[in-house]
């Protein structure tokens, strides 16, 4: 799905946000260390496999690309490193996510 909602823990509801480029399924979200959410992966409603990823900024309420990673993945996971980095693995092999250049790298 392209949809994104929102939650309050104030007022216990969900709201409409902003729509993703791509609609995704089974893909990884992560809270940087700058605030943004990193949206990496999954596969599309046809199947395919997505290496693509998108940042949300909750400041402007707006998804954006970002670099894509180097492999297609679903069903990975991701964790954010104390360096502010974004590990990603499974599928084939492991990869970096950069946040500040917004790049992957294989390792």
């Amino acid at each position: 799905m392209k949809t994104t909602e929102i939650y309050d823990p104030k007022t216990e509801k969900w709201s409409i946000s902003a729509i993703l480029s791509l609609a995704r399924c089974d893909h990884t979200a992560s809270l940087l260390q700058n605030g943004k959410v990193l949206v990496a992966g999954g596969f599309t409603l046809n199947g395919s496999s997505l290496s693509s990823a998108e940042l949300f900024d909750p400041s402007t309420e707006k998804w954006t690309m970002t670099g894509s990673m180097n492999q297609p993945r679903q069903s990975h996971t991701t964790t954010v490193l104390t360096n502010g980095q974004v590990l990603i693995t499974g599928g084939y092999g492991s990869e970096l996510y950069y946040p500040f250049t917004q790049l992957w790298t294989t390792y």
